[in-house]
């Protein structure tokens, strides 16, 4: 399908002085696509030059229209020496190649210099004419739509959900090539952006001609990521989940009713109906840690925070043949798949049956041994070997999903460590294959599984589980066994019966290894990577019990490899579940001499521990109520066996007989001390400070608890980098050092969010790098979100509606982070002799310079600027077009770093330009919002010696445009006879 792609340079604004005689510039524009180059007239002496040049006419194919972008060059004309490089634009043509997407890119860009950063602005419009072509060998894969967000986009309903796409992409990196010696830092840079938009291009093109070829027309929760492997190539990885998509243009669908997630899939009537019960999650967080010493890989289980059930057995006559049956009809949907993944992380009702825990595997990976870096195959070869490993887990469990899947990589010279986690799931054919089920099944099946608790039943059979594991009846229907604890890396289900607020809890750990090359280097990894998964699972399952809560959504994991540590950083969202047990106390066993004193502070932590459980449960409004058996009207589960949950240190198990396990009523969770770490261990629970009055924080999109949310919301970056003096530290001081950086960088953010209160930080991202010796680099992204303090927290979805209906839409929202630079040092108790620098940029929703010049009237009457959010919906207002995605990579770089403030400034400025650029290319597609935005990678390198600094950073998000529902609301009382409101598909319906 050949296409003829047109552009016009109109006017420039801001540009820099580039001749100091007259302190103005002459100024030109190129611009290239492929390799066709136009240029512009020079327009002499002017900051503000007016070309208004005449239509440059590109006629190109559309899979070069998908892999190429638009390169927009500003430069200063000198008669008698080389023209001076301005900056750069680069613009990407695919979302114009969407059937119901925008028709032209038309707005003012950000002019983009790799070192002395915004440059001015330039003012540009892009059209494309696309000529259809029935050529059945096209290589283009032209109008399959991309979406970051890792749910069912808004405005949209899944007819089938195919399975999992992934591609790889390999070139050497510029930065390495034998030609650094004589080019100079810009030009790299910028062969290094340009390399990087081709190749990101390209990579897209591929997974959707897969996506065609699977009968899709989507891919939903994409993930592109970047992995520098230095010498040994450039690569550029992604995932997704092919889908096949359905509009929804019908009027209802366009009612003030998106406030929250999952929301429109429940009322609109083009959405199979939800099967209440029908999705039985399940505990068993099994999780895996597989290392790879070279081309060899062992994998290690760790049974210990293992707790699952099977919803077949004794109870339920029915059950048992039911969920066999659905079982063998899910597994022929998916046998023909080679890798039964999907990235979404929340999901239409009715699609998730069972969940069986969380599964992952890593491996440690030698970059030297590739034989030809030009060549993706071993790299191919590596991500399938981890892939199996994550089904056959999956399998283990009696499932043939994996559901909230993601792939991550750490990379430290020649050493990679590859990751990939999920949680095992049994999912609902219906979604899966072409047609539905038949009814009666279904009917049968929402019969036999009570709503609020079906996702909590354990899909294996009891009789034959892989692990240990103790199993109680749901609390909730009595029918079905439950685990103990419940580990998923996915949202919660909008049907999911919770007990009080959650919070987030985090594990985090350090451990020193020594410096060595390749083999040696791979081989201490491999052997340390079991044993810190080990550890972050026992340090979760502490703080678990100690918040009072039962299970963990929003798993995320991430080990990251250093040349003199690994540090492991894990964050999830606690809750109560109704269905599950209620968690017995944290007992601490002694093991050592009787000793007077020793037993006297054995019994004065415990005293604190059951006053932090106590406390907690007071703060997260933890009351479930009592269970009987009058109630219930079914007997009541035998109690179970006593048994040791976890052992700190030791493994023998003489004297477990010994140990008064119970708390109360409740089995007991025993942390058996032996030695000082084993202590320190206890003492570091109990100094995670909660949050101040009026705070909650979540890292999933909303916090369960909390539905009466308002529309004031705000974004904010924040990056911390910390480099270290002394490399005398233990493994027991990093752990406290590295406690006290995420700690600090937390409060923080609650004192510089303290006037809007209450409210609670949604999505936090956190991140975790090691950039360079001696230097610890933390990146956070979340959302601010305000609640009425005032109003009765409701616990339905229907109330939660209504609450946000009330929400005012004149909200302003207030600049929290102030703009000028900020660089402060850590306590004196964090990372002694330490030197910390930190940044922290807001992306509030009423900042920005780049105005909506091309939204439809009912958006731009009341937005002027783009807002920014990570969720995939904006509290107060109706997502009523996607305009694709946004996937940018920049580069920054500097050789005055002091002089721009330090590393806290050149951070700051960065982030903020990227802001701007972000914001520039959303309302030159005419849109007023990016959600699902996400930072993906901050690779942040320093040389303080030198003055020089270096920064990477790799963003994405879904370009949307958005209408506040009192709009909504004026327009269809104004227009009761005529609907010319723009549909869900961005067309006018009547």
């Amino acid at each position: 399908m050949p296409g003829k792609l047109k552009v016009k340079i109109v006017a420039g604004r801001h540009l820099p002085v580039m001749d100091r005689a007259s302190d103005l510039t002459d100024a030109f524009v190129e611009v290239k696509f492929g390799n066709t180059t136009f240029k512009t007239d020079v327009y002499l002496k002017s900051l503000n030059p007016q070309w208004n040049s005449e239509w440059f006419k590109f006629e190109v194919d559309d899979e070069d229209l998908q892999d190429e972008p638009l390169q927009i060059t500003v430069l200063d004309h000198d008669t008698y020496s080389a023209n001076d490089a301005i900056g750069k634009v680069y613009i990407d043509i695919d979302p114009l190649l969407y059937s119901e997407a925008a028709t032209v890119i038309s707005g003012w860009f950000p002019i983009y210099d790799t070192i002395h950063g915004i440059r001015g602005e330039i003012n540009v419009v892009v059209k494309v004419d696309l000529f259809n072509d029935l050529n059945r060998f096209r290589q283009s894969s032209c109008g399959v739509k991309f979406f970051c967000t890792t749910s069912i986009p808004k405005c949209y309903r899944a007819v089938v959900i195919h399975g999992f796409v992934e591609e790889l992409v390999v070139n050497e990196d510029p930065e390495y090539q034998w030609i650094d010696r004589i080019r100079t830092p810009r030009a790299s840079n910028e062969a290094r952006q340009r390399l990087i938009s081709l190749m990101s291009g390209e990579l897209q093109r591929k997974i959707g001609l897969k996506v065609l070829e699977m009968r899709g027309n989507a891919v939903v929760g994409y993930l592109q990521c970047f992995d520098l492997e230095g010498e040994s190539g450039l690569v550029v990885r992604a995932i997704g989940t092919a889908c096949t998509l359905d509009k929804l243009s019908s009027p209802a669908a366009f009612l003030p009713a998106c406030n929250s997630p999952s929301k429109e899939m429940k009322e609109s009537p083009l959405v199979h109906p939800p099967s209440h019960g029908c999705r039985s999650t399940h505990n068993s967080p099994i999780h895996t840690a597989t290392g790879s010493r070279l081309t060899q890989n062992f994998s290690v289980s760790v049974p210990t925070l293992i707790y699952t059930g099977t919803g077949s057995g004794s109870a339920g006559k029915e059950g048992g043949p039911l969920k066999a049956l659905l079982r063998q009809q899910t597994q022929s949907a998916l046998e023909q798949r080679e890798f039964p993944f999907l990235t979404l992380t929340a999901f239409p009702p009715g699609l998730l049956v069972h969940v069986g825990g969380v599964v992952s595997a890593r491996s440690v990976k030698l970059l030297d041994r590739i034989h030809n870096p030009d060549e993706p195959e071993t790299r191919d070869a590596w991500w399938a070997e981890i892939r199996q490993e994550i089904k056959s887990h999956a399998k283990a469990l009696g499932c043939h999903a994996v559901v909230g899947y993601s792939e991550s990589t750490s990379i430290c010279e020649e050493v990679c460590i590859l990751s990939a986690s999920g949680t095992a799931a049994v999912l609902n054919p219906r979604f899966l294959q072409e047609g539905t089920v038949e009814g009666s099944l279904e009917q049968r099946i929402e019969e036999n599984l009570p709503v609020g608790c079906g996702f909590c039943h354990i899909p294996y059979d009891e009789l034959n589980m892989p692990f240990p594991a103790h199993l109680t009846y749901c609390y909730n229907c009595r029918k079905q066994k439950v685990p103990d604890v419940l580990f998923t890396t996915i949202d919660l289900p909008t049907d999911a019966v919770v007990v009080g607020k959650g919070c987030l809890i985090q594990a985090r750990l350090c451990r020193l290894k020594k410096k060595a090359q390749a083999e040696a280097n791979a081989t201490a990894i491999s052997n340390l990577l079991p044993f810190m998964e080990y550890e972050v699972h026992t340090q979760l399952m502490n703080k678990l019990k100690l918040k009072g809560m039962n299970a963990l959504f929003g798993l995320r994991i991430q080990i990251t490899v250093g040349e003199n540590m690994l540090m492991g950083l894990a964050s999830a969202t606690g809750v109560y579940l109704a269905a599950l047990p209620t968690p017995g106390g944290i007992q601490i066993a002694g093991k050592t001499p009787n000793d007077g004193s020793y037993e006297q502070h054995i019994s004065h932590m415990q005293k604190k521990i059951n006053d932090t459980i106590a406390k907690n449960k007071e703060l997260y409004e933890i009351n479930p109520p009592e269970v009987s058996e009058e109630i219930i009207g079914s007997p009541i589960p035998e109690p179970r066996q006593r048994s040791r949950l976890l052992r700190s240190q030791s493994e023998s198990s003489d004297e477990v007989t010994e140990l008064d396990l119970s708390h109360g009523k409740k089995d007991a969770f025993v942390l058996e001390i032996d030695d000082a770490d084993a202590m320190e261990d206890v003492h570091s629970l109990l100094t995670d400070v909660p949050p101040p009055s009026g705070f909650y924080s979540c890292n999933t999109e909303i916090m369960p608890g909390i539905n009466n949310w308002t529309s004031e919301i705000q974004m904010f970056t924040s990056v911390r980098v910390v480099r270290l003096s002394s490399l005398n530290l233990t493994n027991q001081a990093l752990n406290k050092n590295f406690n006290g950086l995420c700690e600090n960088l937390l409060k923080s953010l609650y004192f510089k969010l303290r006037s809007m209160t209450p409210c609670c930080l949604c999505h936090v991202n956190f991140t975790v790098s090691l950039p360079e010796d001696e230097l610890i680099q933390v990146t956070v992204t979340a959302v601010a979100i305000t609640f009425d303090k005032n109003q009765a927290l409701q616990t339905t979805k229907a109330h939660a509606e209504k609450s946000l209906q009330r929400a005012s839409a004149d909200n302003e929202e207030m600049l929290q982070f102030p703009l000028e630079l900020c660089s402060d040092s850590l306590p004196s108790h964090a990372f002694p002799a330490a030197k910390a620098v930190t940044v922290e940029k807001a992306s509030p929703m009423g900042d920005g310079n780049f105005r909506n010049r091309s939204a439809p009237p009912c958006a731009s009457s009341t937005v002027g600027v783009v807002k920014m959010t990570p969720l995939s919906f904006i509290p107060g207002a109706k997502i009523t077009k996607y305009l694709g995605i946004i996937n940018m990579f920049f580069i920054r770089e500097t050789t005055s770093l002091r002089e721009e403030g330090g590393v806290s400034g050149f951070l700051h400025a960065f982030i903020a330009e990227v802001f701007a650029m972000v914001r520039a290319h959303v309302a030159a597609l005419g849109g007023n919002a990016v959600v699902s935005y996400i930072m993906k990678q901050c690779v942040f390198m320093e040389n303080p010696s030198k003055n020089q600094a270096q920064c990477l950073i790799n963003v994405s998000g879904d370009a949307v445009v958005f209408v506040r529902e009192s709009d909504l609301e004026v327009m269809s009382a104004q227009q009761p006879a005529v609907n010319c409101q723009p549909s869900c598909t961005g067309e006018v319906t009547t």
